[in-house]
Parts: C-alpha cells; sequence; structure tokens
C-alpha cells in the first residue's frame, strides 16, 4: 500500500471516528426545514465565499472523477441583463435581484482531463473521446450531480438557494459558452433571501409511492 493510499484510509477513518452522522438541526438546514427561495434582500455574497463555496463543491462525487461542472456566477448589473433575456418571463426579476445566479454547465469535453485527474485508468480518455455521445451524456449527467451538490454546500454556508430550469438553454449557450465545449445545464441563484416570498410547503410523494425494497 502506497503512503497516499494509507494517509487516505486514515483520513477517512478518523473522520468517522469523530463524527459518524449529521445532527438535526443540521438535516433541517440543508433538507427538512430548506426551501426554494424567489425573492431576496440586498445583502451581498462576497467573491471569497464563492471560492469557499467551489473549494467545498469539488470534493464531492463524480463518475471517474471526470468533473465535468463548469460554473459561471453572474453577479454584475450587467451579466444579470444578459441572462434575464435569457430566461422565462417569469424569472427574469428573480435574476436580477438575486446578488448571483450561478449557471451550471458541463464540458462536453471534460475527459481531456481525465489524464490528471483519473490516472489510473488512462484509457478512460481515449473512450470518451472515441465516443462523443456518450461523453455528453456523462457530462450531463454528472454536471447535474454537481449542481445538486452546488444547493447543499450553499446552504451549509449559510446562504439560500433557488435553482431554476426555466430558461432557453440554446440563448444561454450563445450568450455564454459561445465558442466552447460547454453547455448549460441549470441555473441557480444564491444569496440571502427575504422570507416574505415564501408560500406555503407543497407536499411529496411517500416512501411507498416513490420506493421499492426488493
Amino acid at each position: 500500500m502506497n503512503t497516499a493510499t494509507l494517509k487516505a484510509r486514515t483520513e477517512i477513518e478518523a473522520l468517522k471516528a469523530r463524527i459518524s452522522q449529521l445532527d438535526g438541526d443540521s438535516l433541517d438546514l440543508l433538507f427538512r426545514q430548506a426551501r426554494t427561495h424567489n425573492t431576496w434582500t440586498e445583502l451581498p455574497v462576497p467573491d471569497a465565499m464563492l471560492h469557499d463555496l467551489y473549494e467545498i463543491v469539488k470534493m464531492a462525487p463524480t463518475a471517474n472523477n471526470g468533473c465535468p461542472a463548469r460554473y459561471l456566477f453572474v453577479r454584475s448589473e450587467a451579466a444579470k441583463e444578459r441572462l434575464a433575456g435569457c430566461v422565462a418571463p417569469g424569472n427574469a426579476d428573480k435574476v436580477r435581484a438575486a446578488p448571483v445566479t450561478v449557471i451550471i454547465g458541463y464540458d462536453t469535453r471534460y475527459f481531456e482531463t481525465l489524464d490528471r485527474l483519473f490516472p489510473h485508468k488512462p484509457e478512460f480518455k481515449a473512450k470518451f473521446a472515441g465516443n462523443l455521445a456518450a461523453a455528453e451524456t456523462a457530462a450531463f449527467r454528472n454536471s447535474s450531480l454537481q449542481g445538486a451538490f452546488l444547493i447543499l454546500a450553499a446552504r451549509a454556508l449559510g446562504l439560500d438557494t433557488g435553482p431554476m430550469s426555466g430558461f432557453n438553454n440554446a440563448a444561454v449557450d450563445g450568450a455564454f459558452f459561445a465558442g466552447t465545449s460547454v453547455r448549460s445545464n441549470f441555473l441557480c441563484s444564491l444569496g440571502y433571501a427575504d422570507p416574505a416570498g415564501l408560500f406555503e410547503r407543497l407536499p411529496r410523494l411517500d416512501f411507498s409511492q416513490a420506493c421499492t425494497l426488493l
């Protein structure tokens, strides 16, 4: 066993010995009492917090450690107006009001970094380079996963979130990713919400409706 592997195993054993699960308040903050927000206060989100957010999100799992997600943080007034022109009418004011709206995208050529990110399986880079349709499917799936982790990480840092799918992908790609291999997946506003914009929590499916035990 090499030194790096031994260190990784020792670290996870120490972590599980120190904390085995989150407490009730943490679960409320992340899931049980968390809400999707549509209205925002004027409190800013500092750039340093966005750096902190990414440092957390980048550690979450992706297939083959591919890390295909790309995050474009829209925070200037000019960029907000550009994005507002690409979203559904009901979402335009949300984009303008939120301190930050992140475009969660995915790099269709993410496999070009696999030789560095997944070095013990060098054949994976060639595998996806030779099958661009499979690469795009994997990039979209895993960037969706990374976007979900971004929502949880933002909540963990005390931010509120407002994920959105009501927008024109082609328009966003043309406005923000033209000439690149990046494509948009979904949007998520970040900031400190005004709870006055909330309504009652909507129902969820019961275990018996959503889950199967085999």
